[in-house]
């Protein structure tokens, strides 16, 4: 897999995403570690979500991971809050904004 590949599965993922329940901006930088490594960024705007390949220096978390756990939340193995808690993916920063992403986005 490429970070191509990774940043189209997720983009393509996410973009039907219900985040009407975001009332706030939240912008999450991903660093992808091992294969198909690489730096994008996940953004719910005005309850929208945008993921696009760049690195977000104003963010409010920071996750990493590796690509293929990225590929499986996409194909909905496990949730989000599971991989995180299982120690799949590592979280810095706002922890409320996290839990309002966790809460309140759901997939189509």
């Amino acid at each position: 897999m490429t970070y191509e590949d990774i940043v189209y599965t997720v983009r393509k993922t996410f973009e039907n995403a219900d985040a009407r329940g975001v009332f706030e901006h939240v912008a999450i930088q991903i660093n992808v570690e091992g294969e198909g490594e690489g730096i994008f960024y996940f953004e719910v705007a005005e309850r929208h979500i945008c993921v696009e390949p760049y690195d977000y220096y104003d963010r409010d978390l920071l996750m990493t991971t590796t690509g293929q756990v990225l590929l499986d939340l996409c194909e909905k193995k496990y949730s989000m809050r599971s991989a995180i808690e299982d120690g799949k993916i590592r979280v810095m920063g706002n922890e409320r904004k996290l839990n309002l992403c966790l809460d309140h986005i759901k997939l189509s």
